[in-house]
């Protein structure tokens, strides 16, 4: 009887287990094939993080952010990552995104090795490269720094070289500009190779008054799929979060990812890592009021062109997650 008994509870767990995956709520992510996003994603599924916290992760590559963007918005995917001054912009123009905390990395200004530059006045006359646009957040916040620190125009006082992130961090390597503006993680791969940090959008933020503890970057979904299943934005948190835990703890959970991390040296590497853990931001819900503030700069900065018709942050952007 007790074999008997035994076989029964076997065979009870074996059918029911898919059973009750099948059941959980499935979330599927539209990333970049190669974003650092994925680093944090794929600790979540390769550690059945997702399944713990009561959902099913479906990780859907896509070649650039318009794709994954298109991909949100036809109901292809139902989450997509994009920095919550643009997720205010949509919910301002009658979206219902709603966003979920995920990074404060937000990277700053390198110079060469063998630049004497000490502040931004001292680029003066210097070709600045820009990934991105005339409208690229942290340009703006370091505009606004010059101007208030040392009564510095750095657009009109330097020369801007805008291009794609690979390109401006190819550029700089090879010393082709007094400085450079990036995303964080080819920042963090300049740095590796020698060159230094002049100043960090974080310190110029904190200087102009803005709360660096906010998270700029995020995961976005519809409220409309939440209000489908409640409780989904915090179990996503909470398996975000758990990421996030093992990846500041652990040096195995890195060789893990190492792979997907185009780390092409040692150094480069060990800067992403550390450079990837400094960006964790705080647990706790977004301070409405801080990010208000800061939306309140970018208005001031770009315009319409840059933040819509979001004058102030739109009622419900942010996920009640704790």
């Amino acid at each position: 009887m007790r074999r008997l008994s035994r076989l029964f509870c076997a065979l009870v767990m074996a059918f029911s287990g898919p059973v009750l995956a099948d059941d959980m709520p499935t979330i599927r992510a539209a990333v970049l094939k190669i974003g650092t996003v994925n680093w944090e994603l794929a600790t979540i599924t390769e550690n059945g993080l997702d399944r713990q916290h009561g959902f099913v992760l479906e990780v859907q590559p896509f070649a650039d952010n318009g794709a994954t963007r298109i991909a949100v918005e036809g109901g292809e995917a139902d989450m997509a990552v994009a920095d919550w001054i643009w997720v205010a912009r949509q919910r301002a123009a009658g979206k219902d995104y709603v966003f979920i905390p995920y990074s404060r990395a937000v990277g700053g200004l390198v110079v060469p090795e063998t630049s004497t530059a000490q502040s931004l006045e001292d680029l003066r006359d210097g070709k600045i490269g820009i990934a991105g646009g005339p409208l690229d957040k942290s340009w703006l916040i370091l505009r606004a720094y010059a101007q208030q620190q040392y009564g510095f125009d750095l657009k009109a006082e330097t020369e801007q070289v805008y291009g794609a992130p690979p390109l401006i961090f190819k550029s700089a390597t090879g010393d082709e500009y007094a400085g450079a503006i990036n995303f964080w993680h080819f920042l963090a791969k300049n740095k590796a190779a020698g060159m230094r940090e002049l100043i960090s959008v974080e310190e110029a933020g904190a200087a102009l008054g803005l709360d660096t503890d906010t998270p700029l970057l995020g995961y976005y979904m519809r409220e409309s799929f939440l209000d489908e299943h409640p409780d989904l934005a915090q179990s996503f948190f909470e398996a975000s979060r758990a990421a996030k835990d093992m990846l500041a703890t652990s040096d195995a959970a890195w060789e893990a990812i190492r792979s997907r991390m185009n780390a092409q040296s040692e150094a480069q590497y060990e800067q992403l890592k550390s450079d990837w853990i400094a960006g964790i931001p705080a647990r706790g819900p977004i301070d409405a009021r801080a990010a208000d503030d800061m939306l309140g700069l970018m208005q001031k900065l770009g315009g319409p062109e840059l933040v819509g018709a979001a004058t102030s942050v739109p009622d419900g952007l942010f996920a009640d997650v704790q």
